[in-house]
């Protein structure tokens, strides 16, 4: 049964079912009560109608009326009629027999009664009567107690089975909905979970929990949505590089521009002056050579950067990645922001040298911007020990384990830092501060994964002082260590 609506369809009618059956049998129940109160009736007008002839009986012997022995045998022939038609009552009751024996001592008491009307003097005969009459009495008292007593028990069984069958209905009740939660909820909520995992960023598919075609047919759906997404996510991720890309082209068509000068104005030297001296002709060359050789760096660069190419990770010279970035940034840096660099010369890390460019492009701009026409911008990198006394850095760092080498990265700059309430989600896809065509708010989330590529973190915080600072930490190859 492979479908959350046979199963809800199934719980239901079973349900539905048992209040049935259990009514059926209440039902029948009291329908046996019911004869046995329509019994018990019939065992009390049996009984009446022997006391009234007792009565009667008691009458006679005290005031010896003619009257009162017409209304004993009156009673006599109700109690004759009340037994002919309720044996099988009687006799349920007080066992085979005992109708029979009833009706012979009602016409034993009958004929005494009759013998005591000729011969009232006689007390052998009124003591006959009376033990006769008693005994009638008493049995008939005993088929009423019985039958009372019958009532009572029909009565306490039905009410025993009514608290069964609703404590029956209870544990069936929570059985079925601990089942529904099992077969259904608990799919649905382990789906909602991960559609809030989706939510937060991380764009990982569903592997379905259950069998049932709603949900195998709901998690394809959504799976469908996640691939859409992460295809339209890395088309925005390559229009984002795209739009980096721009940024470094303005700084690298300014510096591409000074070599070029360089090279025509050496080269038209050398075409206009036909006498000119050996050495400076060679100096010429020389500069023109140097001149292309930069030019050919800043083009390389730029290639490397713009490349769709695979994650290939090797030994970059921190501060030279750094000038550079520096260099093509030129005129997007404000006149009076100063830039201070705290990197020593020799530090080197294991990194893709264009991914690790576009974060620290992306955050440099970004620290640019923060700071408007003013301020300060610092870039710091250190090399030392995960875990060592006075490392503060907030999470663990993917593949920096306490005790190993790390390079941590630092870009503080002197702005109006980030809002704190907005600190754990601006590495959120599509997440900006920003006015409306001014972001597209993936430049922190393509760093973010850009930094976990290279199994490192990727933090931020503000300064004491006023502020921003990015935090990167980066493993550090035991193959790089001297």
């Amino acid at each position: 049964m492979h479908s959350l609506r046979a199963k809800i369809a199934v719980a239901y009618l079973s349900l539905a079912a048992l209040v049935v059956g259990l009514s059926a049998v209440a039902l029948f129940e009291l329908a046996q009560i019911e004869d046995k109160v329509r019994e018990g009736s019939k065992i009390s007008e049996l009984f009446d109608a022997t006391l009234e002839m007792r009565r009667f009986e008691k009458n006679h012997f005290l005031y010896g009326q003619a009257s009162d022995l017409v209304e004993h045998a009156y009673f006599v022939d109700r109690a004759r009629e009340f037994l002919r038609r309720d044996a099988v009552v009687i006799n349920a009751l007080a066992g085979t027999g005992a109708a029979a024996r009833l009706a012979s001592d009602l016409a034993r008491y009958a004929d005494a009664m009759a013998t005591h009307a000729r011969a009232p003097d006689d007390e052998a005969l009124a003591a006959a009567a009376r033990a006769l009459g008693t005994r009638i009495v008493t049995v008939g008292e005993n088929l009423a107690l019985r039958e009372r007593r019958s009532v009572d028990l029909a009565l306490q069984a039905h009410q025993r089975n009514f608290l069964i069958f609703l404590a029956a209905i209870a544990l069936i009740l929570v059985v079925t909905g601990v089942l529904l939660a099992h077969l259904v909820t608990r799919p649905l909520k382990a789906m909602e979970n991960r559609m809030e995992a989706v939510a937060s960023g991380r764009l990982t598919r569903l592997a379905p929990d259950s069998a049932d075609r709603e949900i195998v047919s709901l998690t394809a759906a959504f799976n469908h949505v996640l691939d859409e997404l992460a295809h339209r996510q890395h088309t925005l991720v390559r229009s984002e590089k795209l739009a980096s890309l721009g940024t470094l082209l303005s700084g690298v068509a300014h510096e591409l521009n000074n070599p070029l000068s360089n090279i025509s104005s050496s080269a038209q030297i050398l075409k206009e002056e036909t006498s000119i001296d050996p050495d400076f002709r060679a100096q010429l060359v020389e500069d023109i050579d140097a001149e292309t050789l930069r030019a050919r760096r800043i083009v390389r660069a730029l290639l490397n950067y713009s490349g769709d190419r695979a994650f290939e990770p090797s030994c970059v010279p921190l501060a030279e990645l750094v000038e550079e970035t520096l260099l093509f940034l030129k005129d997007k840096r404000p006149a009076n922001v100063e830039v201070c660099l705290e990197i020593a010369p020799g530090l080197t890390l294991h990194a893709d040298r264009p991914r690790l460019q576009q974060v620290l492009l992306n955050l440099i701009v970004n620290a640019y911007a923060a700071m408007g026409e003013c301020g300060t911008l610092t870039l710091g990198a250190q090399q030392l020990r995960v875990g060592d006394k006075g490392d503060d850095f907030p999470v663990p760092c993917g593949g920096c384990r306490a005790g190993d080498l790390a390079v941590e990265i630092s870009v503080t700059d002197t702005g109006s830092g980030i809002p704190p309430d907005l600190l754990e989600r601006i590495f959120d896809p599509f997440f900006t501060t920003k006015a409306i065509g001014h972001g597209s708010g993936l430049g922190l989330f393509v760093a973010f994964e850009i930094i976990e590529e290279h199994d490192g973190c990727l933090v931020a915080a503000n300064c004491h002082d006023g502020g921003a600072r990015f935090r990167i930490r980066l493993p550090v190859d035991p193959r790089e260590l001297p």
